[in-house]
């Protein structure tokens, strides 16, 4: 991890102060800016989450899916987890804390759109981040790519339903034809980018590694550059409510624990190798933040709660791994070698 990379959430959180003053000291820009909507896709941001999806696509071989016959649990660890578990379990920390725990500090015609934001995260399994948590714990690459081109699979065909069922479940109407637009911006069209660039590069000899090490400047930047437009975006509602981001906090960083805890747990059990183990509970502990905050402009606009919800997601989401990258070394020693 490079030293730029190790301190992204001081970056992260230098964009959000960032957009909280430009978005205060040019209301005008930023009115503007959100008004560049197409189908409910902001492109100024659609822009700027595909600099951030598509070099994580590039990395991802399907061809390998084929050698997790020979060690399958790892796998059905972390698809139990991802598609079973998590997105139910955020769903209902987010009730709990938005219509029960917090209902006398919020608003209460916010909550459904900060339990939406919750949903939207906690059904994104993560895709680029897990191969530096699979590093940092010294994972198995060959099986964390597995993983992550499985979860990619089936995110494809199951992010949209789980979704859906969920937020029906918490009295939000879903306009179906804006979640599956994003799903297909977000999933389908980057996968279909990356597997042809790959194609390409690997015709040509080059290295995929090196390829996406070249581009991974602008991927780093759409993240931050979206940031700095969604808290300019939000700066008024932030503003007024600063207890709101502690507020939204608090239950990812409880699922994101719990999470890590069960998977984990249940790799022990199995008696997995620790180089299979960590990746396995880190991958199902991390979120795509990149397409839950899409899916939530989409579906709920630049404005909503939802979208905030996501957001807050990225800010914590890089401390919390990297105290379970931490654990997960200190604990090696537990695992089979």
């Amino acid at each position: 991890m490079s030293l730029f990379e190790r301190w992204l959430s001081l970056w992260v959180a230098l964009c959000i102060l960032a957009g909280l003053a430009l978005g205060s000291l040019m209301p005008g820009l930023f009115g503007t800016l959100a008004a560049l909507e197409v189908a409910s896709v902001n492109l100024v941001v659609a822009v700027l989450i595909w600099a951030m999806v598509w070099p994580m696509m590039i990395a991802i071989d399907f061809r390998s899916i084929k050698d997790v016959r020979r060690r399958p649990r790892g796998l059905i660890i972390t698809l139990v987890v991802n598609w079973l578990i998590k997105p139910f379990t955020m769903a209902a920390l987010g009730v709990l804390f938005f219509n029960h725990l917090f209902a006398g500090w919020i608003d209460p015609a916010k909550a459904p759109e900060y339990i939406a934001g919750l949903i939207l995260l906690g059904a994104a399994p993560c895709t680029a981040m897990v191969f530096v948590w699979s590093q940092l714990t010294r994972g198995d690459p060959n099986y964390t790519l597995v993983q992550v081109s499985v979860n990619d699979l089936i995110m494809v065909v199951a992010f949209a339903p789980i979704v859906a069922f969920l937020l029906g479940v918490t009295d939000i109407n879903v306009p179906w034809e804006t979640l599956i637009l994003s799903v297909a911006l977000y999933i389908v069209i980057p996968l279909i980018a990356g597997a042809v660039t790959r194609r390409v590069l690997l015709a040509g000899g080059q290295s995929v590694e090196g390829f996406t090490a070249r581009i991974k400047p602008a991927s780093v930047l759409g993240l931050l550059l979206t940031v700095v437009l969604l808290f300019g975006f939000q700066g008024p509602v932030i503003l007024a409510q600063p207890l709101l981001i502690a507020l939204i906090a608090v239950p990812i960083i409880l699922q994101s624990y719990g999470i890590f805890a069960l998977a984990y747990a249940w790799a022990f059990a199995w008696k997995l190798p620790h180089r299979i183990a960590a990746p396995c509970a880190l991958i199902g502990t991390s979120n795509f933040f990149e397409l839950a905050v899409a899916v939530a402009i989409g579906l709920f606009g630049l404005n909503s709660g939802a979208a905030l919800a996501t957001v807050v997601g990225v800010l914590v989401e890089v401390p919390v791994m990297l105290t379970l990258v931490a654990f997960a070394n200190r604990t090696r020693n537990r695992f089979p070698t």
